[in-house]
Parts: C-alpha cells; structure tokens; sequence
C-alpha cells in the first residue's frame, strides 16, 4: 500500500478491538500535554533509563502536531494533495491513495458521516484504492464503526513505537555472511520488490516506482538499507526523514522466514537508526506488528498509542 507502512518483520492480519491499555498504554497518556518533544532534557541517557526518559518526554499532543501530516511535505511526481476539511488526502500515489490528519476538528455523527463520505468520493471519481490511517487515540470513539459503515475493511492493527535515536543507534552485528548496505539504484528496488513478494506472496509492482518516486522528489528524504547474504537479499528497511520534526521514521523491516531469529533485523534498525542520528534525528518511531514489538521494545522503543490502516477499495 502507500508509503505510510512501518517496520513489520512478520504480519498477522487479523482485525483487533483492543483498546489503548491492552498494548500497556494509560488511557491518559492519549491526552496529556507537553512543552515539546525532547525540551525537559538537553542529553539523552542510554538503555533502561533511555526507555523511561522516553515514556516521560514523549507526549501524543506533541507528536500528533509534529508528525501526523509531515507526510504531505514531499512532493511526489503524479502525487497531488488534495484537502478536504481537516483531511489530507494523497491522489495519484504508485501504491494507492492515503488519508491523514492531525485531527478531525471535532467532527462527530452526521458531519463524521458527511467527511468521510467527501473523502470516499474523491478516490472513487478516480477510481482509487487508499488507505485511511486511524490512531487508537483519535476521536470520536466511533471513528472506526463510521468508517466500516462506509465500507472501509481494517488491516492489522500495530502499536506506535517511539525511541530516542542515540539509545538504538550503534554498530550493526549482523551474523557471519551476511552483509549490510545502502541502495538507491532501480536494479536494487526491483529486487527489493521481488523479495517483498517473496515473504507476503503478494504483488509488490508498485515499491519500486514508489521508492524511485521519492528519491527522485528529495534524495535526502529517504534511505534504503538491504541485508544481503551474496547476491540474495535477506531483509531489507527504509528510513524517511520529516524535516523539522525531529523524526525519523523506519519502514519495511521484512526478513525471509529461513532468515529469522539471527539478529538480521536489530542489525538493520541499528544501522539504520545511526544514520538518522547522524543527520540529526533525535527521535525514531515505527509502527510495529505484533511480532516485531517485542524486538523494538528489548533495543529501547516504547509504545504511545496505536495504528490500523481502513482500507477503501473501487467496487469490482
């Protein structure tokens, strides 16, 4: 789907009605207020204590001001934005269409109906799929109901990870044979493409032209690191880099199934989290499936809220 798809090493599509608390999340962490990401401290401490300083620090307000339409900054070649109230709405994009928003300017009932609706409209004078990305924290509660009532199908839902980039950044241990780089050429995503495909056993005809996409629109908004043990690519991730936010955000993460449990993965996070911090990232976020939480969370990342993506699709 679009470009808005985080670091999942395995995926379980299976729709949840979890609430916030279900993933360890206070309810009131959804809601409190802050001075800024990062501002209550000028260092940033290291391991278990990185953790807690990033449960303090890190607040949804914050994060839902600076990070949730950073995406509309890049200016894709066949991309248009197009606003429809407090939507932000992506057409033209090489995996679909995507909606987002900083919030719904409390939009609720009937006028909820009558966005979404507009919105539905949009893609299917196109006929465009997209994606509508819902937060566990987004408001009304019934969001999500009103989105199915309009023919939305839920993807899996994942859990929103937050890191201080100096905690995650370190060298790479990536096991023997195998090896890490950065790629940019098309031969590369093309390869990256088919080895998508190899583990979702999906099409995957849209990355390459997506990625290219990108790095054609702002070379230094994103960068791709492959795992590779010869010729064949055994894991692959992306890092995208929102200006002026403090973020970066890291994408892909999948690795073979024969390839798991070797540490491939932390190595690529590593590796790619020492480049955000190299270029002045303070913060990593990714959105993490069920199986790749646990490993995010061992290295340093903790959860603030969720994320399911609502898929609208062009009727057959």
């Amino acid at each position: 789907m679009w470009r808005l798809r985080f670091d999942k090493s395995v995926c379980h599509p299976t729709k949840s009605k979890r609430s916030l608390q279900d993933f360890g999340i206070a309810d009131g962490a959804a809601r409190r207020g802050g001075n800024g990401l990062g501002e209550r401290s000028l260092t940033h401490p290291d391991g278990a204590a990185a953790h807690e300083y990033a449960r303090r620090v890190i607040d949804l307000a914050t994060f839902d001001a600076r990070v949730r339409e950073s995406f509309a900054d890049l200016r894709i070649e066949g991309e248009q934005i197009e606003r429809i109230g407090p939507l932000v709405c992506v057409v033209g994009g090489a995996g679909g269409g995507f909606v987002g928003y900083r919030d719904l300017a409390g939009a609720e009932g009937s006028d909820l109906d009558a966005l979404i609706a507009r919105c539905v409209a949009l893609y299917a004078s196109r006929g465009e799929r997209f994606e509508w990305k819902l937060y566990g924290h987004d408001r009304p509660s019934d969001l999500a109901e009103r989105l199915e009532a309009a023919g939305f199908v839920a993807e899996a839902r994942e859990t929103v990870e937050i890191a201080l980039a100096p905690a995650i950044a370190r060298a790479p241990e990536p096991p023997e044979g195998v090896a890490l780089r950065w790629v940019s050429e098309r031969v590369d995503l093309d390869r990256i493409a088919r080895f998508e495909e190899a583990v979702w056993g999906s099409d995957r005809g849209w990355l390459p032209d997506m990625l290219e996409g990108e790095l054609t629109a702002d070379p230094e908004s994103l960068a791709i690191a492959v795992a590779e043990s010869g010729e064949e690519i055994v894991c692959a991730g992306w890092v995208r880099f929102a200006r002026g936010t403090g973020f970066a955000s890291l994408w892909g993460g999948s690795t073979l199934p024969a390839w798991r449990r070797r540490g491939i993965y932390r190595a690529n996070v590593a590796y790619r989290a020492s480049l955000a911090l190299s270029r002045g990232s303070r913060y990593l976020r990714v959105d993490a499936s069920d199986q790749s939480r646990p490993i995010l969370e061992r290295l340093g990342f903790v959860p603030i809220t969720t994320t399911t993506p609502y898929i609208w699709s062009p009727p057959a």
